[in-house]
């Protein structure tokens, strides 16, 4: 749980104990009922990812409740919607499958981390049940823990993306794939372009 770093703070912050004994009763590899339950009932996360030379990224991930889903007692899955193109965070999953996913709820405050080793599949058996998914990444779980939620402020919900994907539901194009100077880039079948209409 802590490397050399993390020590030398404790040990000069007289925190060693607490940070033991946090992890000796706050960590776990599986997930439980209730843990299930609020990442399942999150519309967003952070994902930490990086890159083959350690080079770190984070990046917002949004939708539906229910968008991420525990599948077992050590995994979860989510899906990869249509974005921007640069696949910054599930590149960086094809040459390092490290991952610290970071589940928050702004109203009454609380946050959960997991962290674990992460793959990705066009063709994985979940991609059906998630509206609007091109890929499906799974991530097999090496810690899950609580934070402590006293810094985190307290926020509403006003109302959900209407770009998340939902059954039943076309989402709009996003205003920046009709700028002149991407509409030409664009891939093929893209909704923005004159062939995706």
């Amino acid at each position: 749980m802590y490397h050399a770093g993390a020590r030398t703070l404790q040990d000069r912050y007289d925190t060693r104990r607490l940070a033991d004994r946090l992890h000796e009763t706050l960590q776990r590899t599986a997930f439980t009922d209730e843990d299930r339950a609020f990442i399942e009932s999150r519309a967003m996360f952070f994902l930490a990812t990086a890159d083959d030379a350690g080079r770190p990224d984070c990046s917002y991930k949004g939708g539906l409740p229910g968008f991420v889903r525990v599948v077992d007692p050590h995994t979860l899955a989510f899906p990869s919607y249509d974005g921007n193109g640069m696949f910054r965070s599930l590149g960086n999953l094809l040459v390092n499958p490290a991952v610290g996913l970071l589940f928050l709820d702004f109203e009454q405050p609380r946050r959960l981390r997991v962290n674990g080793c992460a793959t990705l599949e066009e063709n994985d058996p979940l991609i059906g049940s998630f509206e609007g998914a091109q890929l499906v990444v799974r991530v097999r779980a090496d810690r899950i823990f609580p934070n402590c939620p006293r810094y985190i402020h307290r926020m509403q919900t006003l109302e959900l993306s209407p770009y998340a994907p939902r059954e039943g539901r076309v989402p709009p194009v996003p205003a920046w794939k009709r700028f002149a100077q991407f509409r030409d880039v664009l891939p093929a079948g893209d909704p923005a372009t004159e062939e995706g209409r």
